[in-house]
């Protein structure tokens, strides 16, 4: 226990050093102690500010990580001790085989015996991506190629064979005699996927392999898409050549034809598959193998969402029952958290009763019992003991914009916080969980990396990041304020930065930054980075930037994030445009110098707020906006929208297209053209129905870049200069800023 006592005195001692602040007063001039350096786009986005990190590390067997290094060219994987976090071990340098280059990723087989390394990883989409990969074997080291141009290799359970997906297709390659089976031979591009996931699963369920290995590596089962009938979509790639390329893929647009996908089992001794049989369904979001090396369970949602279902599948007989059936009036969340235990009785998290929270049942579906209760949320479920009987996870039981992690016994008692109370708590434990990595950060100090026990005793600072703090006390920084802001009804957390010399008699034009998006956060006491940097230059400007998260947004249970159903754009930008005039009441607030902005659902919100709201905001920048999403994929819109041919009215009210005419102020839309999620046809429709209405704007169109706009030298240097000068021109310098004479 002191040495928790310890850490929080040490986290309150760095705050103060480097983020000494006086509260506003109401009478007096509020002002801050602060460095005199005022911050530069460069600085920003050439690394000046980037705190240092952890590499991510794998968590291996007993109390021990792996992590993967770099230096001069050469990669290795160390083994560390959680224990003293010290080096034990490199398992594997690049050094040691002159025929490959430099590998740069790699996983264990169950029994840590052997890895799969990767070289020459080309990027496919957000997460997939296809390479050279190898096998090595630890204890005699020898390196035998899997294969090139292939994805999501992985060792079965005995170690005998390594699946994988090349063209669509599934193959086994036994690692002893380098025998190769293909299992699946009707793969082929934009027509049938086995093993891997289409797009919009991709995008949406956020997983690439679609095949699990069972526990004695005798069945693979495996999800096949068939998307012949899904429409195709296209993007122009500009490149370098002189004729532009063409990037076609099957994108399943809300209200479309989606992928048919089935489950298939496939039987390594008698080298036979079967396809099995789950009901009625829409999707297959998830498969996972139980403790019963027979015994698989699939997850099925219906196309709503609404309606999710776990069937357990019977390898032998090839036959499903139903295990657990769980449904909600909106939709009901897809999450990893399922876990068996040894008795196969199983750990579930659900919303059921209004907040997220951890449930346990036997193996028949049956409740065994509610772990963790209360009004907050469960964010994070980090495992369970089975010798303790102890559940680990992330909550907000500290409040809605703060994150502890916590354990509680299975039965639901001796819950324990084992992390500091405030900010954001993240922990990456081992895998026995004995130990874990906690990663603590707030809006005034950037991360700081601790070992901690099991029991939640710190028992040492990894990395600090006391020179970034150091650094940042030199600049003009302010803190960010967090208090609530009531609108229509609800009390919204709301953070606020200020100049640093601000005076409350003098008058400051608004920008208001906000994502909105069902289930999100952006007022989190946190440390945000490039954002935050540019938001302090803004306000060094002599701007005051404010965000709100509003109705829709997570953290608060379920009726309060599910409340846009149907309605996605409406209660958001109701909310904004509400606290943007209640702001506007204030008396340093400039009323006729109000912008807003954000990027991809955020700018879909600061496009409406714009046009919906033109008697109070006079300047937005959109980044990637959503502009109807009629545009967008299915598995998404149609979870919080259902399909237009049944919600029409929901689209098209909510779609800034259809209210380009309402436009009066300053708008900047910015779109990179190979956006393969939100894709430029959004901007381009929103640009053809702003002409149609003779309304002037400002576009900046990026050539091949993606959503988040960043490959290539100075493109988001580029961006952001761009944004800083149309704040700086249409919304700072239009501000009179003159001091109010009062009494």
């Amino acid at each position: 226990m002191k040495y928790k006592i310890l850490m929080r005195h040490f986290y309150l001692l760095t705050a103060l050093l480097f983020f000494i602040s006086c509260k506003e007063n109401q009478k007096t001039t509020s002002s801050y102690t602060t460095g005199s350096k005022e911050i530069t786009l460069e600085e920003i986005w050439n690394g000046t500010f980037s705190p240092k990190r952890m590499n991510a590390l794998n968590s291996m067997n007993g109390d021990f990580y792996s992590l993967l290094n770099r230096k001069d060219g050469n990669t290795t994987v160390d083994k560390y001790s959680y224990a003293s976090l010290e080096k034990v071990a490199t398992i594997v340098s690049s050094a040691d085989f002159a025929s490959i280059d430099a590998f740069s990723s790699y996983s264990f087989n169950d029994d840590e015996t052997k890895l799969i390394l990767g070289t020459n990883l080309q990027k496919i989409y957000r997460r997939s991506k296809k390479g050279t990969y190898y096998a090595y074997d630890i204890a005699s080291k020898k390196l035998t190629l899997i294969g090139k141009d292939i994805q999501e290799p992985k060792f079965s359970p005995n170690n005998k064979n390594v699946a994988y997906v090349k063209e669509n297709n599934i193959f086994i390659k036994n690692v002893t005699s380098n025998a190769i089976t293909q299992v699946t031979k009707d793969g082929k591009i934009n027509k049938i996927i086995n093993g891997i996931t289409d797009w919009v699963y991709e995008e949406e369920f956020g997983f690439v392999r679609a095949f699990e290995w069972n526990k004695t590596g005798n069945y693979l089962a495996f999800l096949r898409f068939d998307e012949t009938n899904v429409p195709t979509f296209s993007m122009d790639i500009v490149g370098n050549e002189l004729y532009p390329d063409q990037q076609v893929f099957k994108y399943p647009k809300a209200g479309e034809k989606n992928a048919d996908v089935t489950l298939h089992m496939y039987n390594l001794s008698t080298r036979s598959k079967k396809k099995i049989s789950l009901g009625n369904y829409e999707y297959i979001p998830r498969i996972k193998w139980s403790n019963n090396d027979a015994v698989l369970v699939a997850t099925t949602l219906n196309r709503h969402q609404d309606n999710l279902k776990l069937y357990k599948v019977n390898a032998l007989r090839t036959s499903s029952v139903l295990l657990l059936n769980e449904t909600d009036d909106a939709y009901v969340d897809v999450n990893d958290n399922l876990t068996f235990l040894s008795d196969n009785s199983f750990i579930w998290t659900s919303e059921k009763d209004g907040f997220n929270h951890i449930y346990h049942y036997n193996f028949n579906g049956k409740l065994i019992n509610q772990i963790t209760k209360g009004d907050w949320e469960v964010t994070r479920y980090y495992g369970f003991n089975e010798n303790k009987k102890t559940i680990y996870y992330q909550s907000v039981e500290n409040g809605s914009i703060n994150r502890g992690v916590y354990s509680i016994d299975l039965d639901g008692k001796n819950k324990k916080l084992l992390s500091n109370e405030d900010g954001q708590n993240t922990a990456a434990f081992s895998k026995n969980l004995n130990y874990f990595i906690n990663t603590y950060s707030s809006a005034e100090i950037p991360p700081i990396y601790s070992l901690y026990s099991g029991e939640g005793e710190m028992l040492k600072v990894i990395k600090d990041n006391a020179d970034l703090k150091e650094k940042l006390a030199e600049y003009k920084m302010t803190p960010k304020e967090f208090t609530t802001i009531n609108i229509n009804g609800n009390d919204l957390n709301m953070w606020m930065i200020k100049p640093a010399d601000f005076d409350e008699n003098k008058k400051y034009p608004l920008l208001m930054f906000q994502y909105s998006g069902p289930g999100s956060q952006q007022v989190g006491n946190k440390w945000n980075g490039t954002n935050d940097y540019w938001h302090n230059m803004l306000a060094q400007k002599g701007m005051i930037v404010v965000c709100v998260d509003g109705r829709g947004t997570g953290l608060k249970g379920r009726d309060f994030k599910k409340v846009t159903q149907k309605e996605l754009g409406k209660y958001e930008v109701e909310d904004q445009i509400a606290a943007a005039k209640e702001l506007a009441k204030r008396s340093y607030i400039d009323k006729n110098n109000i912008g807003i902005w954000g990027w991809s659902y955020g700018g879909f919100m600061s496009t409406n707020c714009l046009l919906k709201g033109n008697d109070i905001f006079t300047t937005a920048i959109a980044v990637a906006p959503v502009t109807s999403w009629r545009f967008y994929d299915t598995v998404y819109t149609e979870r919080y929208m259902q399909t237009p041919q049944e919600n029409a009215s929901g689209y098209d009210d909510n779609s800034p297209i259809n209210y380009a005419d309402k436009l009066k102020g300053n708008y900047l839309l910015v779109h990179g053209t190979g956006d393969d999620n939100v894709h430029v046809q959004n901007s381009y429709r929103m640009i053809n129905a702003l002409v149609e209405a003779n309304k002037q704007f400002d576009m900046f169109i990026v050539p091949d870049r993606a959503h988040g706009i960043r490959k290539g030298k100075n493109t988001r240097l580029n961006l952001y200069t761009k944004m800083t000068n149309y704040i700086d021109e249409n919304l700072n310098k239009k501000s009179d800023k003159s001091i109010e004479i009062k009494g």
